[in-house]
């Protein structure tokens, strides 16, 4: 396999000062990453060599070392190109070299580029390349002027008729000169950054039957302050035909700051100079930098857009699970019945049934004896009701007969069921269940979430989950990439059980692909529980590599070491006993007794490859030996008398579930089908600019109804509004000033001072 590439020193001292990394940390980040180490693996147990960055530092050196190896393979493909073509001088090939962003490399290598015939091109072809260059020169030649060469130059035969036929193809080369310039691009680009506006319009004819873009059929906003979500809007109005958008920039503002780059001293050239500029500016430049802007715009909200996704899927995938206990779970229906699936304590499908409590059917007594015989079966412990079409009929009917049962032991939960529709037709579910109806899956999807949401998630794809906003929108390979990073980053945290996890979930284990957790789960099958993490070596394709990235993540209980149940990795293992025998007991003693933890000077145990950090997380570990570090699982609360919008009324005080955060607020589960919206403005009395620095998807808030569209479907929702306000600060405290003496008080005291003397 080909090493990758090492970069330029100058290259890595830039992004040292652009993250804030040591330079020493950077390279030997780099350099765990090019010899197949994964993010988390070297997030957790590389610590001494990175100087303890953490997974979203390593991540942003993972990003930055592929934007600039591409690069640096741009940069050669550049200085090949333009060598070949002989007009490679030192400057030039200094400034490339020199170059650290790609915009920058493509504005220096653009007058290089081989192009379509232009304007220009035609004009040199008449022989009008000695004129623009008098003109761009900006020097008076003696005995000569701009009039005297154009007229040299008529030449009817290749269609130069007259002095003014020269000049306009001389400008012609001219304005192809401004619009190649790198330093007059980034002028331009510059401006239309820092005072462009976006400007959307409805597109003449075009029904918006829905109403979604008429914010946008008559609307402008900066460019260097349109936010994500609005940007992204914009664009699918564009996509759907309904909208069209341009940047807008005040054109006799660009133009008159163009004049002045281009024209650096006064002559017969200047008329010339500027008309070339106004072309330029008006038939290249404008548009391409419009481009540019566009895309920078549409780059800069996707990264948003995808950040945002990122942090809502990480919520969703770390939610507290409920735990090891058997699970009825009801996927509602009124027509159709309400599906029903019965899991054990290990996830482990039971039995299933349907029930039609509802229209047409109205089999309230059959949908009892139905729950009371399965609860009674399988000693189940809680119901988990889907969030879906008659989820709060159905938890009505729940919760009666709970309370008419008398079984105070069974709590009910609502599920949110977003993806596992698409989950119960997927090939995962397929090869979990293949003789069961897609509905059946899906319950017990939503049964195995309410046990364990990451365990199930995972066999999602992330874009179905539903907590995103314009993912559709978005570079599908980048979303890809940022959600999978994110679903590694979750598994791998929280740590997985190898006795018990599906292949899908053991797929995000760092260091293990798909192929490699089938053929561990087979392993399995065939030869029973592992009993040890060193058991997976036996396992086909499971290397040394693979070995060291992934062990230290695989949980195995009840196995014949104790520390194959914690963090800590196999390569530690002879640190552990060490400290065990400093202290006289055994490793089973010590992880049992904390006290004994707390005696040990960690300090001692430090060897050329175990350092302080190593040794400050197996500390933490044998403290709280496989500690999930999820929170602790609580159910929301719901009013039985509210079910549908009609229900709600303003100044409602209820319990809810954020559903999804976005930049301009929070959508709320209220449980009427239809999720409320906080508006930013209504998260806290304090300035907040992104909802996230307070909610999170999964997290119960209670909410005030403002007011509710029925029409619209539209719930508007305050949390700040059941808060105090805030004391009003106190007045500032006005600054005493000394006060100064009178003109007459310094006299006498002059006076007074001089008499003593």
């Amino acid at each position: 396999m080909e090493q990758p590439r090492t970069l330029p020193t100058q290259i890595l001292l830039h992004i040292s000062q652009q993250t804030s990394i040591p330079l020493r940390g950077l390279v030997a980040t780099i350099e765990l990453l090019d010899g197949g180490g994964t993010v988390p693996f070297i997030s957790r147990y590389r610590k001494e060599a990175t100087g303890n960055l953490d997974e979203v530092q390593i991540r942003t050196v993972q990003e930055k070392l592929e934007y600039f190896r591409e690069l640096e393979d741009r940069r050669e493909t550049v200085l090949n190109s333009i060598r070949e073509q002989g007009k490679l001088t030192p400057d030039l090939e200094t400034r490339i070299n020199l170059c650290l962003d790609k915009t920058e490399l493509e504005d220096l290598y653009l007058p290089y580029k081989p192009k379509r015939r232009t304007k220009a091109t035609i004009a040199r072809e008449k022989g009008l390349e000695p004129l623009a260059c008098y003109l761009w020169a900006q020097q008076a030649v003696p005995g000569q002027t701009a009039e005297s060469l154009a007229a040299t130059l008529v030449d009817p035969a290749r269609e130069v008729n007259n002095a003014d036929d020269a000049f306009e193809g001389a400008r012609h080369i001219v304005a192809e000169r401004i619009n190649e310039d790198a330093g007059f691009r980034k002028l331009v680009r510059q401006l239309m950054q820092q005072e462009g506006h976006v400007v959307s319009q409805a597109v003449e004819g075009a029904v918006d039957e829905e109403s979604k873009y008429k914010m946008y059929a008559d609307y402008r906003e900066p460019v260097s302050k349109i936010p994500s979500h609005r940007m992204l809007a914009i664009r699918r109005g564009a996509k759907d035909g309904l909208l069209t958008f341009f940047i807008d920039l005040d054109r006799d503002r660009a133009v008159l700051l163009l004049k002045g780059s281009v024209i650096k001293a006064q002559g017969d050239w200047c008329p010339h100079l500027e008309a070339a500029a106004e072309d330029c500016y008006d038939r290249l430049l404008n548009l391409s930098i419009q481009s540019e802007v566009r895309l920078e715009l549409k780059d800069r909200s996707d990264d948003e857009a995808i950040r945002v996704f990122r942090e809502n899927i990480e919520n969703l995938l770390l939610a507290p699970p409920a735990g090891m206990l058997s699970v009825l779970a009801i996927d509602p229906g009124i027509r159709t019945g309400c599906k029903i699936a019965v899991v054990d304590d290990t996830g482990k499908f039971l039995e299933h049934s349907v029930i039609y409590p509802f229209e047409p059917k109205n089999d309230l007594a059959g949908a009892v004896r139905t729950l009371a015989g399965l609860i009674a079966r399988h000693n189940t412990r809680a119901i988990a009701i889907g969030n879906g079409t008659a989820s709060r009929e159905t938890q009505a009917l729940v919760n009666d007969f709970l309370r008419q049962a008398n079984l105070k032991d069974v709590f009910s939960v609502m599920v949110n069921e977003s993806g596992a529709s698409v989950y119960s037709a997927s090939d995962i579910a397929r090869q979990e269940f293949p003789e069961l109806d897609v509905t059946i899956r899906g319950a017990i999807s939503i049964a195995r979430r309410m046990q364990d949401p990451l365990a199930e998630l995972v066999k999602i794809d992330p874009k179905s989950i539903g907590v995103g906003q314009y993912q559709h929108d978005v570079d599908q390979k980048r979303l890809k990439q940022g959600l999978e990073g994110t679903v590694e980053s979750c598994v791998n945290r929280v740590g997985v059980d190898l006795n018990t996890a599906s292949w899908a979930l053991l797929r995000y284990v760092a260091g293990i692909n798909e192929r490699t957790a089938q053929r561990i789960v087979e392993f399995r099958n065939q030869n029973g529980r592992f009993k040890s993490r060193a058991q997976l070596m036996a396992v086909s394709g499971f290397g040394p590599k693979t070995f060291e990235q992934a062990a230290g993540f695989l949980r195995i209980r009840g196995g014949d070491n104790v520390l194959d149940m914690t963090a800590v990795h196999p390569e530690s293992y002879a640190v552990v006993e060490k400290i065990a025998a400093s202290l006289g007991v055994s490793i089973p003693e010590l992880i049992s007794r904390p006290d004994l933890v707390e005696r040990v000077r960690m300090e001692g145990f430090q060897t050329d490859t175990v350092g302080m950090y190593t040794l400050a997380d197996i500390r933490e570990e044998l403290r709280k030996p496989g500690r999930d570090p999820r929170e602790k699982f609580v159910a929301p609360v719901w009013r039985d008398d509210i079910r549908e919008i009609a229900d709600l009324k303003p100044d409602m005080v209820l319990e809810g579930v954020v559903t999804n955060v976005a930049n301009f607020g929070a959508f709320v589960d209220i449980g009427v089908h239809q999720d409320g919206l906080v508006h930013v403005s209504e998260v806290s009395h304090r300035f907040i600019k992104d909802p996230r620095e307070m909610l999170k998807a999964g997290q119960i808030v209670k909410v005030k109804v403002l007011s509710v569209d029925a029409k619209a479907k539209r719930i508007a929702l305050s949390i700040k509004q059941l808060e105090a306000p805030p004391a009003p600060a106190p007045p500032p405290q006005k600054r005493q000033e000394p006060k100064r003496p009178s003109l007459d008080d310094q006299l006498a005291a002059f006076n007074a001072k001089f008499r003593t003397r």
